[in-house]
């Protein structure tokens, strides 16, 4: 009954499921590891911004290249401002309990000692960044050589949260926070990094650090989730299919040991004939109490009647010749038992 399985057919199914069914499970492992280690990331992370808040401040150097783990880590750098270029942020939104109010981050640069500047977030205000109003409440930085402590920061880029990256911004105003972007505004070299400031200056409002890329529950995290999901229904689809069709198949070979046909595979046309042998043969004995042949039975009812006439003329003949009347009597009655026999 599973011969079936050894056919050409089902060893390509075979091979199939053998071969989807790993690598759908293995792909929906490793996306859900990739899951975890995010979650793990954003928990390490979340750890190292409270211990930070406490721990002393490093000197920006050490902390040089800004990665996951450096990200948050309070820093220090002394120079002093470049109070020629001073920078608004627009369009970022500063979080509180109350929810989330639209303003801008104050940016200055720091020239310090290596000859490089540093990109410093001096607070946040809230307002338009091309209002006067909100403009002229901005304080001014500190003059002179000035120690800054803060929270490093990694270069924004276009995916970033606020950053508005396709230009068109009034003089004075600054889209994206990095070096990049910066290397055209300033004659000097610029950090691929940049603090914001622990203390701010009133009426200032001191921005908290954000999460390093790639290390929080961001959107990236829940696909990696969703894909986990899709990559075990695939495999389950697979083990499915599988089944339904092996069952299909050994029903079909069932039915083929009992000898029944499926219909539409040509095995009607033999049954019919067969079925109409005996309503022929019925029909040749003569059997009037029947009824009426019907006028559609063409070649049938043609042969009912030859065989009635010569039963008829037999018979007739045979009567006649043994009451001694002759042949043309005998003809005569059997020619009335034909008729008699072709109406039945």
């Amino acid at each position: 009954m599973y011969r079936f399985l050894l056919t050409p057919r089902w060893w390509g199914i075979n091979v199939f499921a053998v071969l989807a069914i790993p690598l759908c499970l293995f792909m929906g492992s490793w996306q859900l590891s990739r899951f975890e280690d995010r979650v793990d990331n954003h928990q390490q992370q979340e750890d190292r911004s409270a211990r930070a808040k406490t721990a002393a401040a490093r000197p920006l150097a050490d902390l040089l290249p800004v990665n996951t783990v450096t990200s948050g880590r309070q820093t220090s750098a002394r120079g002093h401002y470049d109070t020629a270029h001073q920078l608004l942020v627009p369009g970022r939104t500063l979080k509180d309990r109350h929810g989330g109010q639209q303003g801008f981050y104050v940016l200055n640069l720091l020239r310090t000692d290596s000859g490089k500047a540093l990109p410093v977030v001096r607070g946040w205000l809230p307002g338009d960044a091309g209002a006067k109003a909100a403009t002229a409440r901005v304080p001014a930085p500190p003059k002179g050589e000035v120690t800054v402590t803060g929270a490093l920061q990694a270069s924004e880029n276009q995916g970033t949260d606020g950053v508005q990256a396709g230009g068109g911004l009034p003089q004075g105003q600054l889209g994206m926070i990095s070096a990049a972007s910066l290397v055209n505004i300033v004659p000097y070299e610029v950090y691929d990094a940049w603090i914001t400031l622990t203390d701010a200056q009133a009426p200032l409002r001191a921005v908290p650090p954000a999460a390093a890329e790639g290390s929080g529950l961001d959107l990236k995290a829940f696909q990696n989730l969703g894909y986990t999901g899709e990559w075990f229904v695939f495999a389950g689809f697979v083990v499915f299919m599988w089944f339904r069709l092996f069952r299909r198949d050994v029903e079909a070979a069932k039915d083929a040991a009992l000898g029944i046909v499926p219909e539409g595979d040509g095995g009607g046309g033999g049954d019919a004939s067969r079925a109409g042998e005996p309503g022929e043969r019925q029909a040749g004995g003569g059997d009037a109490a029947a009824g009426d042949v019907p006028q559609g039975e063409g070649k049938a009812g043609e042969r009912c009647a030859d065989r009635g006439e010569a039963r008829g003329t037999d018979q007739g003949a045979d009567r006649g010749e043994a009451q001694g009347e002759g042949p043309a009597a005998g003809q005569d009655e059997g020619r009335g038992e034909a008729a008699r026999a072709g109406k039945a």
